[in-house]
């Protein structure tokens, strides 16, 4: 964990604000939120950086990409939060990036058990976990067994991931602030 440069932690909290009103709002990540994002995240840290902030920014989207996409082919996530993600590695580098991710996937947790646990869905959606690892480990997406299991079905209930995100990366830049070194 590092401390981002205040313009950083700006722009970070502006894509994933904006973001997770979409989300809330449409069920959708809009394209141009996560692309401004990237590109602006990529120029400021050349910007304030020079070179080593592009392969930070480059290392940072890389590395959210080649986590996020494989989600998305077994349609377990939708495009556009695999796409913020990656902004987000843009924005914030690689290491940042990680703690984000941890953040963000301890609290798509809480907020799922409580919802699944208000719903009175604990049997269902254990059934489900079941399946998809089976799934997953005679190599056959998820949603091919089942296709409740797709993220695109109404049947399933439906978190706003790029909620969890801006939860995630609000979480990671209150962490920085207590902890990374100025």
């Amino acid at each position: 964990m590092s401390y981002l440069p205040p313009i950083v932690q700006a722009l970070l909290l502006l894509v994933v604000v904006s973001a997770a009103i979409f989300d809330i709002r449409e069920r959708r990540v809009p394209n141009w939120i996560a692309l401004a994002g990237l590109l602006l995240g990529i120029a400021l840290n050349v910007f304030l950086f020079e070179t080593a902030g592009l392969w930070m920014s480059l290392k940072g989207f890389g590395l959210a990409f080649l986590i996020y996409f494989p989600l998305y082919l077994v349609r377990g996530m939708g495009a556009g939060d695999v796409k913020l993600m990656a902004a987000v590695g843009g924005i914030v580098g690689w290491a940042n990036w990680l703690g984000i991710l941890v953040l963000t996937a301890l609290m798509g947790g809480l907020a799922a058990v409580v919802i699944v646990l208000a719903r009175g869905r604990v049997r269902q959606t254990l059934e489900n976990i079941w399946m998809i690892l089976m799934s997953l480990g005679h190599g056959r997406a998820p949603y091919r067994v089942d296709p409740n299991l797709d993220v695109r079905s109404g049947k399933g209930i439906r978190l706003p991931h790029a909620a969890m995100i801006a939860c995630g990366a609000i979480g990671f830049l209150v962490a920085a602030a207590i902890w990374a070194p100025h």
